[in-house]
């Protein structure tokens, strides 16, 4: 089972996964290295604090920060978490998403993290362990996605 495998299915609660788009990431940098190359990015599976800490230095945006932003708009993301829909391309408020409304919808990076099952919290906690994920369009746009583990097979 790989790391990514692991992780979705909730073995690996103390990591995050850090994502960045091939247009978004140096050719050059150590990412790369660590990283495992996908299609059209580098996916990085750290432990938590380690996975933070190379989020901001590859965004200069503190992680927490970003998800909180993120939290405001719901939006879908892969369960392979190297690509979403981001939901200002379509609908009423694309327009307002950014200056240039013809403007792409690519993913340039995206952060997750799972929880544990927490019966006392209720809702989607109390069903098994969540995945929280956050991802940045190039339209400028934040978003979340958050799942039971298990709920998603694509």
């Amino acid at each position: 089972m790989s790391n990514l495998d692991e992780f979705l299915a909730g073995e690996r609660l103390d990591d995050v996964v850090f994502y960045l788009s091939d247009a978004y990431l140096d050719d050059d940098s150590r990412l790369r290295e660590v990283g495992t190359e996908t299609a059209g990015g580098v996916r990085l599976i750290l432990d938590g604090e380690t996975g933070r800490s190379a989020f901001q230095a590859g965004t200069g945006i503190g992680a927490m920060e970003f998800a909180k932003t993120a939290m405001a708009a719901e939006g879908e993301i892969a369960r392979s978490l190297d690509d979403g829909a981001c939901p200002f391309a379509d609908g009423p408020d694309a327009d307002d998403a950014s200056e240039d409304p013809e403007a792409d919808h690519d993913i340039q990076f995206i952060f997750a993290f799972a929880e544990a099952q927490n019966e006392e919290v209720g809702g989607l906690y109390a069903e098994g362990d969540v995945v929280h994920a956050y991802a940045h369009c190039t339209c400028g746009e934040s978003y979340s996605h958050k799942w039971v583990v298990g709920d998603r097979d694509d």
